[in-house]
């Protein structure tokens, strides 16, 4: 199958330093294919350097020549004979380009600001200033993530090549689906997000394979029959769940070469991403999310388990997905306070990444296939730096150390997870001394109808003592607090003075 997956030509854009001239190079070697990089060949129709042409035609010059070139070569791209194509930096900054990859399957190698200028500062003619360069890849940013199907990063050479299954496989999902490349210290997945996507009958894997799908008795009733569908809610998110899905596969004889299919919520993610990860010492499973809770949040990063009445998820394993196929039109279909209770997750997310995410929060975003996008790959760059919460994934437990404690206070039936997190979110910011981001926050949840007050039965001493006892493990782990949207710091010291004072705001 030709790199394009039956779309035009395969072609790469992305910021100057993001290794789009070798990717192409990698992926054409695997054809047998000839790459063409549209910087060599303007350099070869004009004459001269790309940095000679900016000294004499300034980059207005430049613009032109390329623009003519690339819509040149985008018209004759996906043929036998021009499968691989990648574009400098700047040629997307034209309306006439931006028209044409319309017709072709683009991918977008993603590099940060600080890592381009690393690899392209002072060798091209806009990376003379650091503080402009730093300007162009804000500018260029979300016009490079709109126009990509494809997102990769830039930091291992081998995940170009080792994502073009993930590629190919776009041809066989509906129009407007995306992919991101999720990489992890054990492995590595194409996580696929697009409306449509469940009653399209995509599939990521092997479809030859045996497939065994785990689903709640509410989801298996609008999306199918499941091989087996567990009781809904927290509460059965118990060992004697784990059990049940653990039998019912050994029935079905699963082997290594099965695969499990979680279609659910946080709650069976977790229950059969766990199975998954135990049932002969490990097969795959594809994470296929249906709430918002689980698309922006728990689908993602490797974490499954269950609860024990001690503490929540006491029990669980790290195992990467397969595959996560997410499709936000399912979010339709929630209930009212189910979609409220995963806006709680949103807005963590929001406060962690910063910057544009946290602005479209602000401003009130629909839950879209774009919003999903923006929390998957914010919470899938911390767990590419730190699988194991070793150090910077600690940031995702925002509001859920005192959320954590009120659901295990409360027998995991009084709050809905994202309920509980959004209270733990705003004792979080009173112990971060944010007294009007404190504000902000729980005026985004009540506008949700999420609660943010804490019910007047629930003890703040045991509350306290659980949150407690997460939090500190030892005196090592310490809170998660806010500094400011984008600056979330992990391991800080609070007292039990301090914890009561935040739990006792909640109740005012």
């Amino acid at each position: 199958m030709a790199p394009g997956a039956g779309r035009g030509a395969l072609v790469f854009i992305g910021f100057m330093g993001a290794g789009k001239t070798s990717a192409a190079r990698t992926i054409a070697a695997e054809f047998g294919a000839r790459p063409v990089d549209s910087d060599a060949l303007l350099e070869e129709r004009m004459g001269m350097s790309i940095e000679d042409c900016f000294a004499r035609h300034g980059e207005r010059g430049f613009r032109d020549q390329e623009e003519a070139a690339v819509l040149e070569l985008l018209g004759r791209a996906g043929g036998e004979d021009l499968p691989v194509v990648s574009l400098g930096g700047g040629a997307v900054l034209s309306p006439a380009v931006r028209d044409a990859l319309a017709r072709h399957t683009v991918v977008l190698l993603d590099v940060d600001a600080d890592t381009a200028w690393q690899r392209a500062g002072g060798r091209r003619p806009l990376a003379r200033d650091r503080r402009r360069f730093g300007e162009l890849h804000a500018e260029r940013s979300p016009i490079y993530e709109q126009l990509a199907d494809v997102i990769l990063p830039t930091g291992r050479r081998e995940s170009v090549r080792h994502a073009l299954p993930a590629v190919q496989a776009l041809a066989g999902a509906p129009t407007g689906t995306k992919v991101v490349w999720a990489e992890a210290a054990s492995g590595a997945y194409p996580v696929f997000v697009g409306p449509g996507l469940l009653g399209s009958g995509f599939w990521p894997l092997d479809s030859s394979a045996r497939r065994f799908t785990v689903s709640d008795e509410h989801v298996a009733a609008r999306y199918g029959p499941a091989d087996l569908a567990i009781a809904p809610g927290e509460q059965h998110k118990t060992l004697a769940t784990v059990e049940q899905v653990l039998r019912a596969m050994a029935a079905a004889g699963l082997d290594h070469d099965s695969h499990v299919a979680a279609l659910g919520g946080g709650v069976v993610g977790d229950v059969a991403g766990f199975c998954a990860a135990v049932y002969q010492r490990g097969i795959p499973v594809v994470q296929v999310p249906t709430t918002i809770v689980s698309q922006v949040d728990s689908a993602y990063g490797g974490k499954t388990g269950v609860d024990l009445p001690e503490g929540k998820n006491y029990a669980g394993a790290y195992h990467q997905p397969a595959a996560v196929v997410a499709d936000p039109s399912a979010l339709d279909t929630l209930p009212a306070e189910e979609a409220a209770a995963g806006w709680a997750e949103v807005v963590k997310t929001a406060l962690i990444a910063g910057g544009a995410l946290w602005r479209r929060v602000r401003d009130d975003a629909p839950v879209d296939r774009d919003l999903v996008l923006a929390c998957a790959r914010t919470k899938l760059a911390v767990v590419a730096a730190d699988e194991r919460d070793g150090g910077r994934r600690q940031v995702l437990n925002l509001g859920h150390t005192v959320g954590h404690a009120i659901e295990t206070v409360t027998g995991y039936a009084r709050y809905r997870h994202g309920e509980a997190v959004g209270l733990g979110l705003l004792a979080a910011l009173t112990l971060s001394d944010r007294v009007a981001l404190r504000a902000e926050v729980a005026g985004l949840l009540a506008a949700r109808g999420l609660p943010t007050r804490l019910d007047p039965d629930v003890d703040l001493d045991t509350v306290a003592a659980a949150a407690l006892l997460v939090a500190l493990g030892g005196g090592v782990v310490g809170f998660v607090l806010v500094h400011a949207p984008g600056d979330v710091r992990t391991g800080v010291p609070v007292d039990a003075g301090e914890l009561r004072g935040a739990l006792q705001e909640l109740r005012r």
